[in-house]
């Protein structure tokens, strides 16, 4: 698999990682053991990136990575997790002493003593322009309770806040077919400044794979069902925050678009690897096959220059309406 530089971590990973947030909870039910061969399968597709947090399951997700990481010593792989959702979203919480109890409790549920990245997951606008959380983030660099830190944005303006401190290895950003503003606002700077990009919500949770019908349903503890309108979390979150009929319509238009003997999810990742400045994009899977499919993603071709015109052609007209002043 293409490797990448992930930003100011200095570390090289394939360009295809695996979110972990099916494998702790929100997406319905995946037993461990599942779990556990999604994440095998993934690894022996040379997936060498894995993104998690310490709210997935409450920890849930982490101690099965941490379970693969024991059994699989010395496979090379690079772990992200991110903390601060565990907690009222009050940026008083966002402190030194919470910090150092956060990531001792990742650090055992992984099973390691220096967390390779840590993210701030999705923080209030205010925590971006505090120095001391990121003097806080500074000192547990130095403690080696962490090796990097990043941020994981809901916003372009927070992406770009996160990018001007000097010590963000990444940003962690919403983008898609479905989400271009931040190839216009975001990626430039992140190139520029060396920040490593992490596209995560690649396939609008599951809408840009393709599979999906205006019958489709979701289980009542799917947040596809339960998050629609924002009831728990930031809606972007959900479908990257479009309405389902318009992203249904959107994929028809996208089809005729796919290359022979490439699926409708791996187009959307193809489309996401070519965006200049990204690090790795990181689809989740709550199975083997879903995993090993979207790895293989990397082996596509670049997209032509008027299948990414296309892309952009249906995104204004149907998509850049109800998303692009949004975030």
């Amino acid at each position: 698999m293409e490797q990448r530089v992930l930003g100011r971590t200095g570390r090289s990973v394939g360009v295809i990682g695996l979110g972990a947030w099916q494998l702790g909870a929100d997406w319905g039910q995946v037993s461990e053991d599942d779990a556990y061969a999604t994440l095998a399968a993934a690894v022996g597709a040379e997936v060498t990136f894995i993104d998690t947090a310490d709210v997935y399951g409450d920890g849930r997700s982490e101690r099965i990575i941490g379970r693969l990481l024991r059994e699989r010593p010395g496979s090379g792989l690079t772990v992200a997790t991110k903390m601060g959702r565990r907690v009222a979203q009050d940026p008083a919480f966002y402190n030194l002493d919470n910090f150092r109890a956060w990531t001792d409790r990742s650090r055992g549920n992984l099973g390691v003593e220096t967390l390779d990245l840590v993210q701030l997951h999705c923080p209030p606008d205010a925590v971006y322009s505090s120095d001391a959380v990121f003097d806080a983030l500074d000192t547990l660099v130095a403690e080696k309770r962490i090796a990097t830190y990043g941020v994981s944005v809901e916003t372009c303006d927070q992406a770009l806040a996160a990018i001007a401190r000097p010590g963000v290895a990444t940003v962690q950003i919403i983008l898609n077919a479905f989400r271009l503003k931040p190839i216009e606002r975001v990626l430039p700077e992140a190139e520029t400044a060396g920040v490593g990009i992490i596209a995560r919500v690649p396939l609008a949770s599951g809408l840009l794979s393709g599979k999906y019908d205006a019958a489709t349903t979701f289980g009542p503890d799917d947040h596809r069902t339960y998050n629609r309108h924002g009831e728990a979390f930031d809606v972007g979150e959900t479908f990257s925050g479009v309405d389902f009929e318009t992203g249904l319509e959107a994929v028809r238009r996208l089809r005729p678009l796919v290359p022979e003997g490439a699926s409708t999810a791996q187009f959307a990742l193809r489309w996401i690897l070519d965006q200049p400045g990204v690090s790795v994009v990181i689809p989740g899977a709550r199975n083997s096959e879903q995993a090993r499919a979207n790895a293989a993603a990397a082996d596509l071709p670049a997209l032509a220059k008027e299948t990414h015109a296309a892309v952009r052609d249906i995104y204004d007209e149907l998509i850049r309406p109800q998303v692009h002043d949004r975030w």
